[in-house]
């Protein structure tokens, strides 16, 4: 079994962003499909600003996102930075803090998972 991290750092502004988005998102669901357990989905710096949108029912990729909700996380320093402190907390998302309020990608490597950045 592949483990994987991806990262979504790209913020929601112009269309190049949504596009690193949804291959996140695809990249997720395709990792959930075949490895289960092995998948972790971190929104970290501007990418947590994705998450009020992707909460919200009408939006294109909300279907999308609940496939691969269950492995997903943010950053609890960009979520406040990032002004989505309320909408993280809605969302039932776990917050990291590992190192420095930040999820720590190096204890990931350490055990064992690809990361993965969009």
């Amino acid at each position: 079994m592949a483990k994987t991290a991806i990262v979504i750092l790209a913020g929601t502004e112009g269309h190049d962003n949504l596009g690193r988005l949804v291959n996140g998102l695809i990249t997720a669901r395709e990792s959930v499909e075949t490895d289960g357990d092995g998948v972790k989905l971190i929104f970290d710096g501007a990418g947590t600003q994705w998450i009020p949108e992707l909460e919200d029912t009408k939006s294109d990729h909300y279907d999308l996102f609940q496939t691969v909700k269950d492995q997903a996380s943010a950053c609890d320093f960009c979520s406040s930075a990032f002004g989505v402190d309320e909408a993280v907390n809605e969302s039932e998302i776990p917050r990291l803090d590992e190192y420095g309020g930040h999820p720590s990608l190096r204890s990931l490597v350490e055990e064992g998972y690809e990361v993965l950045t969009f």
